[in-house]
Formats: C-alpha cells, sequence, structure tokens
C-alpha cells in the first residue's frame, strides 16, 4: 500500500492470500456517520452464507501448544462472533495442528506473528509461498471465507463487509490491537479472511479500523515472543465455552 512507512505484509497475486497490511490514511471523523446498531442477522443478507458460517454465543478459551510451551487465547464471541466462531471451529477441527507461523516480524519494531496457512502442514511446500492459503471446507469443496468484522464502540453488533475508513465509521473498535491481540489475517479485500491469524506483539493502533480482533493472549505471551518464522503448533485445544459455538462442523 503506497505510502507506508509501517511494517508491511507480503501479498499475493492470488485472491485467496491473507495477510495484515497497515492503514495508509486515518479514518475521518465526521458527525454525519453515527454507527448503525443493527443485530449480526439484520446484516446477514449483505454477505451470502453469512448465516451458515459458525458463530459463537459467548466466550471460549483456546489453549494452543508451540513447541512444547501453552498460549491461553480468550476468544470473545460476545464482541465478535462470527471471527471467533470460526477460529474455534477450526481449532475443534484440528486445523490448526501442525501448521507453522510463516510470517514474524520483529525488526524495525515488534509488529505481529503470522500463521494458520493450510498449506504449512506439508513440510515440503515452498515456504516463500505460504501466506496464500484458507481452510477447505471438505462439505463444499470449497474455501470457507470470513467477512470483515469489527464492532464500533458503543454499538450493538459489528459492523460487516467494510474497514471504518469505507462505512466512514468515527467511533473507536471495541476490540482494539493492544500487545496481545489475536486478530484474522486478510488480503486487500475485506471478505477474504480464512485461517490465517495474527498475534500483535505491540499495541497497533493503526491496524484499529481495518481488521477483525476476535480475542486476546491471557498467559503465555513470552511464549508467543519467542516464536520464530517456521516454528510450528503443536496443537490447539478449546478448554471452555465450546458449547457456545454454533454451526460448527464436524
Amino acid at each position: 500500500m503506497g505510502g507506508c512507512t509501517t511494517p508491511q505484509a507480503s501479498t499475493s497475486s492470488d485472491s485467496t492470500a491473507t495477510a495484515v497490511e497497515a492503514k495508509t490514511t486515518a479514518t475521518t471523523a465526521t458527525t454525519e456517520t453515527a454507527t448503525q446498531t443493527t443485530s449480526v442477522s439484520q446484516n446477514n443478507s449483505e454477505i451470502p452464507g453469512m448465516n451458515d458460517l459458525p458463530q459463537l454465543e459467548g466466550k471460549a478459551t483456546v489453549v494452543m501448544t508451540v513447541k512444547g510451551s501453552p498460549i491461553t487465547i480468550e476468544v470473545d464471541g460476545t464482541n465478535a462472533p462470527i471471527s471467533a466462531g470460526n477460529f474455534v471451529d477450526l481449532v475443534q477441527r484440528g486445523v490448526y495442528n501442525g501448521l507453522s507461523f510463516h510470517r514474524v516480524v520483529r525488526s524495525p519494531q515488534p509488529f505481529v506473528v503470522q500463521g494458520g496457512d493450510p498449506q504449512s502442514k506439508d513440510t515440503s511446500f515452498p515456504a516463500n509461498r505460504l501466506g496464500s492459503g484458507g481452510f477447505i471446507d471438505k462439505n463444499t469443496g470449497t474455501e470457507r471465507r470470513i467477512p470483515l468484522e469489527i464492532k464500533p464502540k458503543g454499538s450493538d453488533a459489528p459492523i460487516y463487509g467494510k474497514t471504518f475508513q469505507e462505512a466512514r465509521i468515527s467511533q473507536p473498535p471495541l476490540l482494539t490491537h493492544k500487545l496481545g491481540a489475536v486478530a484474522m489475517a486478510r488480503s486487500q479485500m475485506p471478505n477474504s479472511a480464512s485461517s490465517q491469524f495474527y498475534f500483535a506483539l505491540a499495541d497497533l493502533e493503526f491496524l484499529d479500523g481495518s481488521y477483525a480482533v476476535f480475542g486476546y493472549v491471557t498467559d503465555g505471551m513470552d511464549i508467543v515472543d519467542k516464536i520464530q518464522q517456521g516454528d510450528r503448533i503443536d496443537d490447539a485445544k478449546v478448554t471452555q465455552g465450546a458449547e457456545n459455538l454454533k454451526n460448527g462442523g464436524k
């Protein structure tokens, strides 16, 4: 993205690429852009298939083990039901077990640790091509896509399919990119997220309103800080709140 001096993600010409990219301009604040407080179901008609996606009604706890050490994540389905539901569903399916972290940016300043590309399970898959894959649903034979989902502070429901800048939202998001945030990675297309996620290694306010935060590391951030590119997820398990998942797969 032209003119941006913040750390950049690798990009791909493939429309399924998922990568974190920094905002290049600030959200324009106006008094004419009050947040619409519509429910998830009221927004569903705008994005085909949204009703069928997994949703988390409440919170859940996921423990992700990397190189034998646990990272505890509180997943927030109250404020990001689809992003959280997708993550919990993929954890329960075992999708993340054995996948690598293909992108780690700590220089010139701490940025993100990104993983979740299913192609990384194949140890012979070229490392320079990772970042372009998503979860293929065996029931449909296609990649599951997750709409951009960000809840403005003071709103009853998230905004779907648009960044705050595109939707002309002046309020800050409820779930922010503070240190330890866990969020969905995506390409430049707002509704292109699938299985890839990232950990924020610092407060990254410039990503707020453009990428969907769905949880936070509550224990094990020291483990996240030690992750190197190529390190793999031993396994990930839902330890609490699995009963809050709706529309989950098998």
